[in-house]
């Protein structure tokens, strides 16, 4: 879906929950992932691999000048013969640490193997957000969740084009260089020649 659809597609939601759900939890993704400095771990289930969510995500990354929204794509039966960007199997969830966030994408709510798998990574220290139907497990460990329970107005392949969209669009290129260090002498200089507060 490209950003005309996801225009057309928010003027038909206009005035519905969806809008500020979606946009809630595409600013929970990225401000976890760029508040640690990226390390976004994307896993699904083993009937369903958000192929679909990764690749728009990544485009996202590029566009919104954001490289911390790149996930890494965990696959159920990733094989060390795979191109790269597809052989990281579940053994990196176990490797999950403080500092990285977990986005797992499910459907119906994942089996007790993915459940374990997520449980330890939070135990880890990770931040886990959860995109599904909202019941279950996953939802009551999950930092964040966003649920889009069978038979809502949007399934789930819509609703992660519009969070990816809005985790691009919201997200404010980061200051680098010279303008960080400009920026931080005009608020010193702003507080240093701010008038004292008034005292009674």
């Amino acid at each position: 879906m490209d950003a005309v659809r996801v225009a057309l597609l928010r003027e038909v939601l206009a005035g519905t929950e969806w809008l500020g759900a979606t946009r809630r939890f595409a600013g929970a993704l990225r401000g976890s992932v760029v508040s640690h400095g990226g390390g976004l771990l994307l896993v699904g289930t083993p009937e369903y691999e958000p192929w679909h969510l990764a690749a728009h995500l990544v485009d996202e990354a590029a566009w919104s000048g954001t490289p911390e929204l790149a996930p890494t794509l965990v696959r159920h039966d990733a094989r060390p013969c795979d191109p790269a960007h597809l052989a990281v199997g579940l053994g990196r969830l176990e490797a999950a640490r403080r500092g990285e966030t977990l986005l797992v994408v499910s459907p119906e709510g994942p089996a007790a193997p993915l459940l374990e798998r997520v449980s330890d990574a939070r135990r880890a220290g990770a931040t886990v957000l959860a995109l599904g139907p909202g019941a279950g497990e996953l939802p009551a460990m999950a930092h964040e969740t966003l649920a889009v329970p069978a038979g809502s107005e949007l399934d789930l392949d819509t609703v992660q084009h519009l969070v990816s969209a809005a985790a691009g669009e919201n997200a404010l290129p980061t200051p680098r260089g010279r303008r960080r260090f400009r920026d931080r002498v005009s608020r010193l200089a702003e507080h240093l020649t701010a008038p004292p507060p008034a005292r009674w």
